[in-house]
């Protein structure tokens, strides 16, 4: 969806950037974790709701769905059309957001987190505490957001739209495999410590 993201340089400069996510779900990603971590990187100025002011502070809701923003130029957005649909544009963002700003320590806490959603937003209702007591760390973002989604009792991180975790969107770690960026197939990951099977808390 991207060819390019216009960043603060620091993310350029910096030597090592290490993304410390919570293992939660997502209403528009399926899951939330190191990858979907950098959708917060985007400037607001440039990619928020009040692009082109120095003021702004309104979410990055053009990332998500361009209606009411159709006048906004996203920088690097590539040309021709497409989708306005969130749960297509959300999981090609994070891709794109990772291949353009790989991680070199992807971090996921599951010690505390939550189910549900990403937010008070999602309802309170459909939220709930979790406590799987476990920190999943690993060199490939993909990697490690794979095994994390297994710990959340996902048995197949490599499912396409439909299936849980990612029943209304396309699933973000799936694009980022086929893109090259890393291996989301469980088979082909070496964990180590505990296994997937004892450290597994189903997130439902």
């Amino acid at each position: 969806m991207f060819s390019s993201f216009d960043l603060n340089h620091s993310y350029e400069d910096t030597d090592v950037l290490v993304s410390l996510a919570k293992l939660k779900n997502h209403a528009t990603a399926g899951v939330t974790l190191s990858m979907k971590n950098l959708f917060g990187l985007p400037p607001n100025t440039l990619y928020g709701g009040e692009a082109g002011t120095e003021n702004a502070t309104a979410h990055r809701a053009p990332l998500h769905d361009p209606k009411g923003f159709e006048n906004l130029k996203l920088p690097g957005l590539k040309a021709g059309r497409i989708s306005a649909e969130p749960g297509w544009r959300v999981p090609r963002v994070t891709a794109d957001l990772f291949a353009a700003r790989p991680i070199h320590l992807a971090i996921v806490d599951g010690v505390r987190a939550m189910s549900g959603g990403e937010g008070p937003w999602c309802g309170e209702q459909a939220l709930k505490a979790t406590t799987p007591g476990v920190i999943i760390a690993g060199l490939n973002a993909v990697s490690t957001d794979a095994v994390a989604t297994a710990v959340m009792g996902y048995p197949d991180p490599r499912v396409t739209r439909g299936r849980k975790p990612f029943p209304d969107c396309d699933n973000h770690l799936l694009l980022a495999e086929q893109a090259g960026l890393g291996i989301a197939d469980l088979t082909q990951i070496e964990v180590r410590g505990m296994p997937i099977e004892k450290a597994r808390y189903p997130y439902g």
